[in-house]
């Protein structure tokens, strides 16, 4: 795999990325340290977690998947130098109050969780620290539209900015990137970013994947025209699109053991959990045996060969599932595949937006 360099940033990552919200939570230490140094091994160089990561967020994780990176890389002498690392300040607390108190986001909460992820990760610097989801109210995880009657935010963007600056200036950040972002979003902090030469945002980590294509619908031309680079989130759609749930046709306790949203409640909640999706995915996971794939290499084939993403984030937890991952790289989808997928999406639209 080739590097690519990030949005207009001076860094240079693969494009595939290892997400690491399971360590912690799914994945012990000494799991997670294995897969670590397998994707080393097969060439991987990009390396995302978050200051809330376990994932399903608790109090008694909080924090606990950068402490087992840290860990590694202090086991690991030189290995930090090897990686780029990505990592992000969560937004308003959203029902998790040990992240921190009050609705907001200000600037000395930026530059507290940045302080406090740079001590669970042994590192003196993060390449690529990302705010986790905005500090304004905006349509996300599962929530369809906007509106304006929820709006609470307390902190603007330009002055998120420059305390992203402070780090930046300070040596302990590289580059600055978004989550979870709208259009609106994205235009506004590169327009103030440049008006005010503050640092310019390198890209965006959001969903994408056969279920959710709901970048293509406006942030792909914001972001290609900007120069900003999509870091595509959940391909598998948190196992929807590997087929695992095809037989049992539920995604609740039933589903197959060790499966994410069989043991979360939490988690089927959101958009992942939907029947609409379930039912999205078993036509995609047919589509890819139809034509002599598994659903995991054709949902993955899907978000490595579009032109809208830069690197995409996948999500494992055995070396098995990294392998099997890993080992879809290269693999092309037929133009006739490509149009019955598309067809499927007109039909069905984005179920798990």
């Amino acid at each position: 795999m080739k590097t690519i360099e990030l949005g207009r940033s001076s860094l240079h990552v693969t494009p595939i990325c290892l997400g690491t919200m399971t360590f912690g939570e799914q994945v012990g230490e000494p799991e997670a340290h294995a897969i670590l140094d397998r994707a080393l091994e097969r060439g991987v160089n990009f390396l995302d977690t978050a200051e809330m990561y376990a994932v399903p967020a608790r109090a008694e994780t909080c924090g606990a998947t950068e402490t087992i990176l840290g860990n590694w890389f202090a086991r690991n002498p030189g290995v930090r130098r090897k990686v780029v690392l990505a990592t992000k300040v969560a937004g308003p607390s959203r029902g998790m109050p040990w992240i921190r108190e009050g609705k907001g986001m200000t600037a000395a909460d930026i530059v507290a969780s940045c302080e406090g992820s740079l001590r669970r990760l042994q590192s003196d610097v993060i390449d690529l620290y990302q705010i986790h989801w905005p500090e304004r109210h905006v349509p996300a995880f599962g929530i369809k539209y906007y509106d304006p009657s929820k709006e609470t935010s307390q902190t603007p963007i330009q002055e998120q900015l420059e305390a992203l600056a402070g780090l930046v200036k300070a040596g302990k950040v590289r580059a600055v990137g978004l989550s979870n972002e709208t259009p609106y979003g994205v235009h506004e902090f590169v327009r103030l970013a440049d008006q005010h030469g503050l640092p310019r945002v390198a890209s965006v980590q959001n969903p994408y994947c056969l279920l959710n294509r709901t970048w293509e619908n406006a942030l792909d031309e914001t972001c290609h025209r900007l120069g900003v680079s999509l870091l595509a989130y959940s391909p598998l759609a948190f196992g929807l699109l590997t087929g695992k749930f095809d037989q049992s046709g539920t995604t609740g306790p039933d589903a197959p053991q060790g499966a994410r949203m069989a043991r979360y409640e939490s988690v089927r909640k959101q958009r992942w959990g939907r029947p609409e999706a379930l039912a999205a995915a078993r036509r995609y996971n047919q589509l890819a045996r139809d034509h002599g794939l598994t659903p995991t290499q054709m949902a993955l084939a899907f978000c490595y060969t579009k032109w809208q993403v830069a690197s995409t984030i996948i999500g494992v937890t055995s070396l098995a599932q990294l392998d099997e991952n890993l080992d879809a790289w290269g693999t092309q989808l037929a133009p006739e595949l490509l149009a019955q997928i598309d067809a499927i999406r007109w039909e069905l639209g984005d179920p798990a937006l």
